[in-house]
């Protein structure tokens, strides 16, 4: 009898990473190339800029460590950006050449949109990571789009000794009847405003709400975000049943042919637990492949407010 054959591994993306060393810092490329190397194996590594400057300086040990090739791009001329033109003619020459599955485009450049629309019509899927500044034209024109800020927060976080846990006022009261010293009351004021929120952290009119690093975006401000609820609700009424239920899986490839999205861009770490805290869906088979969701105003009687 003739043995049976090994079943033959998936095959993998070919990645294309190209990174804007102008605009990307170098101590995110290991979180870059870990959240790359779940899509698939990435066989072009490239970082660009004008490598004579000191501000790239952090890059080298980068560089070394996650062996990526330094491409050098010297400044022809003042406000023009030679380094962005050499990232865009390797990338084409690379799409006709080597045609890799993917690219992961690193940068916070708007320049970079006709590119990736480009990319992407000759059926190549492009990765776009940068700050939370980043142009929308640039975030929506990739496959999906992943801001630095929210990788970060997803990023294990470093051992080391634990902070000191300032004492609670009942403690800081008890340290006084005891004799010890209390708190000065004016540090703990400045640490307090500082951690405090401004008006100029709040999110512009029509951007999505994006949690600091760590922090998730509560439930209050979901709902208040339109263009993120249309979103999901669209995607899972295209993909519900006769019932109204709807596959995570079928509403998250359902958003993702339709604009670029991660639910870790509002600090979540899945789709599922996102649509979860929007509170607007009923949950069913929760931790199993076959969870799936319903928008609740499918099951209200009619005229019922939500």
């Amino acid at each position: 009898m003739a043995p049976v054959a090994d079943f033959p591994e998936r095959q993998q993306l070919r990645i294309a990473l190209l990174i804007d060393a102008d605009n990307a810092p170098a101590e995110m490329i290991d979180e870059i190339l870990t959240e790359l190397s779940t899509l698939g194996v990435i066989s072009i590594r490239r970082a660009y800029g004008n490598w004579t400057k000191s501000a790239l300086a952090g890059w080298q040990s980068k560089l070394l460590e996650f062996a990526v090739r330094p491409i050098q791009q010297f400044d022809y001329s003042k406000r023009k950006n030679a380094t962005d033109m050499a990232m865009t003619v390797d990338a084409m020459e690379l799409l006709y050449t080597d045609r890799p599955d993917a690219f992961g485009i690193v940068s916070s450049d708007a320049d970079f949109t006709p590119l990736v629309m480009h990319l992407r019509a000759k059926g190549a899927a492009v990765y776009g990571f940068g700050a939370q500044q980043t142009p929308k034209p640039f975030v929506n024109a990739c496959s999906r789009f992943l801001y630095l800020e929210a990788l970060a927060a997803a990023a294990p976080a470093v051992t080391g000794p634990p902070e000191p846990v300032p004492p609670p006022p009942a403690e800081e009261a008890a340290a006084s009847a005891a004799g010890r010293p209390a708190r000065d009351p004016a540090a703990a004021a400045t640490a307090a405003a500082a951690a405090a929120p401004s008006a100029s952290d709040s999110p512009a009119p029509g951007h999505p709400v994006r949690p600091a690093a760590g922090l998730r975006v509560p439930t209050p401000e979901l709902r208040q975000d339109t263009a993120l609820m249309n979103l999901l609700r669209d995607a899972v009424a295209a993909t519900q049943d006769e019932s109204g239920w709807a596959k995570v899986g079928a509403v998250g490839t359902q958003i993702a042919n339709k604009a670029s999205f991660d639910a870790r861009n509002y600090g979540y770490a899945t789709l599922t637990k996102l649509l979860a805290a929007t509170q607007a869906f009923e949950m069913r088979d929760e931790g199993t492949s076959r969870v799936s969701v319903r928008d609740k105003r499918s099951s209200l009687p009619r005229g019922t407010p939500e």
